[in-house]
């Protein structure tokens, strides 16, 4: 029988779609979600200190948003289109393209009024446009630092996020297109205290790109194809995780992004090694995790991938009682939203 992707909708009131960034970040609201004894508890997120204990591990993905977003024009008409630059290929960039109607192969489209910054259309390929830049690779840092906007999901109709609110405060190696939501929670302080109390804290690298934030819309789960996105996970950093596994403590996961890269690298090698790659691994229930034991995580869309991530792991029936709570109790969702741990 074929997942129905209708099994993971429910309504969610616009009202509570959160449009601007906790602060403090450690204080917004965190429900602890129990899966074996289906209950759950309401807490603020600081307070995920008195469920971590040595010899867990924290894995947190360490990806930094670019300023992906731009406002360019079509040369000969000056019709505007919005560009969000989401990853290279080769010398050229995927990105999405809007209004994406009246776009051809061949189309030379500009920087506002500066002909310097131009990138001349190639192709498409399924809703994904190849452009490529008809100026230098080193002049790019430069144009996403200084003529880039946020590149904040759409359903975010605030127009004054900074790129820093948006940013995870460990935030190091620049590549995504959006954050890594989970960890906009964390604070140094509160990193700190983990590691204080025994709790490592280990990194790995996954840029966010289409295939983590691409709706679902396809009727059924498997006709859904997810685009794949870079990862890296360093050996030291496996062999940690390994470790903590050993000693019987928890891998806590923090975000949908490094449950994906664990996981596929133990379904590839049927353990975990240092590796660069990348991942299309889709997890919807059924799925049987090797490698993380809990997971902090957002409130997401009905329908997402993600939502069906946290339904593999936690169960369809429970997470959508779960989530009922919390639209109850008026939890903040989405990005700039509150949390959830899944234990």
């Amino acid at each position: 029988m074929k997942d129905l992707v209708s099994e993971f909708d429910f309504f969610l009131p616009q009202e509570l779609i959160a449009q601007e960034p906790f602060y403090p970040r450690d204080h917004c609201r965190l429900m602890v979600v129990d899966r074996e004894q289906k209950t759950w508890e309401h807490r603020l997120f600081y307070e995920i200190l008195e469920y971590l204990s040595p010899p867990s591990v924290l894995v947190i993905n360490d990806t930094r948003v670019l300023s992906a977003r731009f406002r360019a024009y079509k040369e000969g008409t000056g019709g505007k289109v919005e560009i969000l630059f989401l990853r290279h290929r080769g010398e050229d960039w995927e990105c999405l393209l809007r209004p994406s109607r009246k776009i051809k192969a061949g189309q030379i489209l500009r920087l506002g009024k500066d002909p310097h910054f131009s990138w001349m259309v190639k192709e498409r390929n399924n809703g994904v446009w190849l452009v490529n830049p008809l100026f230098s690779s080193p002049e790019e840092e430069n144009l996403f630092q200084f003529f880039g906007e946020v590149p904040t999901p759409p359903y975010v109709k605030n127009q004054n996020i900074r790129l820093e609110d948006y940013q995870t405060v460990y935030a190091r190696i620049p590549g995504s297109v959006a954050a890594p939501t989970a960890g906009l929670h964390f604070t140094p302080h509160l990193l700190r205290r983990l590691e204080e109390k025994g709790v490592k804290v280990v990194s790995l690298t996954l840029h966010v790109g289409l295939g983590t934030f691409r709706p679902v819309k396809e009727g059924r789960i498997e006709d859904h194809n997810m685009h794949s996105e870079y990862f890296v996970l360093s050996e030291s950093a496996a062999q940690t995780i390994l470790e903590a596994k050993e000693k019987g403590g928890k891998v806590v996961a923090v975000g949908t992004t490094v449950v994906r890269v664990l996981e596929a690298i133990w379904q590839r090698f049927g353990t975990l090694k240092g590796m660069e790659g990348e991942t299309d691994l889709f997890i919807y229930p059924g799925f049987r995790f090797q490698v993380i034991d809990w997971l902090v995580t957002n409130f997401h869309l009905p329908r997402s991938t993600l939502f069906m991530l946290v339904c593999a792991l936690a169960g369809t029936d429970f997470m959508k009682e779960a989530y009922g709570e919390a639209i109850k109790e008026g939890y903040r969702f989405f990005s700039f939203g509150d949390a959830m741990l899944i234990k």
